[in-house]
């Protein structure tokens, strides 16, 4: 179950990622709420990564956090920054190896987050985008789960044996591609394009673009490698 949030700047539609947020905080109290006594539970973090903090202002949301060089937040922005004596603020130096997306995530990392959904992660920015994308295995590597998802589209890297729900789907079309190397034995089924023991070269990504789920279930199971999965809408 998703436990951070990080609202980054790129586009975002606010009625969507409110909607989002709003689902999300519903799961985590209704998780919370049939937790035993010896469980323990973890309130959703929201995580503002520098001009993100815009989106918080026009929702009218405090975050928890707030990481950034502020390069790219405006001078309102700033001014109500310094009005939230509860939320804390990790100021980065503009010149720095990570972007601020980046270094939100890895900080949220390093307090224990372990399934992260970045909202505003894309846009016109494809370098920013692309550096977004790498998050995702950057995180599988540390035992995190990290998503993507804005109103039109929803990223992830799937695990082999993975399952998709008809009724469940974020959008008409799934498209998979290999990242980080080839993945090998790719088998769909369940979809309106099957494939049997496929093996997936980024450069030759055209035949697993635009599928879609044809059964109530569809299975997704590879023998090695990194795939990532989009679900769109449009």
């Amino acid at each position: 179950m998703i436990d951070t949030v990080v609202v980054s700047g790129g586009n975002i539609q606010v009625d969507f990622a409110l909607d989002f947020l709003k689902k999300l905080k519903k799961e985590t109290n209704r998780k919370t709420s049939t937790q035993t006594s010896t469980s323990h539970s973890k309130a959703l973090q929201l995580i503002a990564a520098d001009k993100g903090l815009e989106f918080f202002i026009t929702a009218g949301i405090t975050p928890d956090l707030i990481v950034g060089d502020f390069d790219s937040l405006s001078s309102e922005g700033k001014i109500y920054m310094e009005k939230l004596p509860q939320t804390s603020i990790r100021r980065l130096k503009p010149e720095k190896d990570d972007s601020d997306t980046q270094s939100a995530v890895n900080l949220a990392i390093s307090q224990g987050a372990k399934d992260i959904l970045i909202l505003g992660g894309t846009g016109t920015r494809l370098d920013h985008v692309m550096a977004n994308l790498g998050l995702l295995l950057s995180g599988k590597e540390r035992g995190v789960n990290i998503r993507l998802a804005d109103v039109n589209n929803f990223i992830t890297l799937v695990d082999n044996g993975t399952v998709l729900h008809k009724d469940w789907q974020y959008g008409k079309y799934v498209s998979f591609f290999s990242v980080g190397g080839d993945v090998t034995g790719l088998t769909l089924e369940g979809f309106k394009y099957p494939l049997h023991d496929h093996h997936l070269r980024f450069a030759q990504s055209g035949l697993t673009v635009s599928n879609e789920i044809k059964e109530q279930e569809a299975r997704i199971t590879f023998s090695g490698g990194n795939l990532l999965m989009l679900m769109t809408r449009d």
